[in-house]
């Protein structure tokens, strides 16, 4: 899916129940969005929290364009993939 949309960002993090997915960046680079928290959205890009604590918190955030975004793939909620 390219080009995500603000609509199909915000389509994805407001699902109930939430589905966990994988966002495939233009650079290769991927990102995953395990809860609707750990993501905000602005007009033109999505902010991912990275390096969750033991809090439940994200450690950082990155800022992806949607633009750049090559794909979404969904996650089985157990999956155990690298996070970046």
């Amino acid at each position: 899916m390219p080009n995500m949309t603000v609509q199909t960002s915000r389509e994805l993090l407001a699902q109930r129940p939430f589905r966990p997915f994988r966002l495939v960046m233009s650079s290769g680079q991927t990102y995953e969005v395990r809860h609707p928290e750990m993501a905000m959205l602005t007009r033109t890009d999505i902010l991912v929290g990275v390096g969750e604590t033991d809090d439940g918190v994200p450690a950082e955030f990155r800022i992806c364009s949607l633009l750049h975004v090559t794909s979404i793939e969904p996650l089985s909620p157990a999956s155990t993939g690298p996070t970046i």
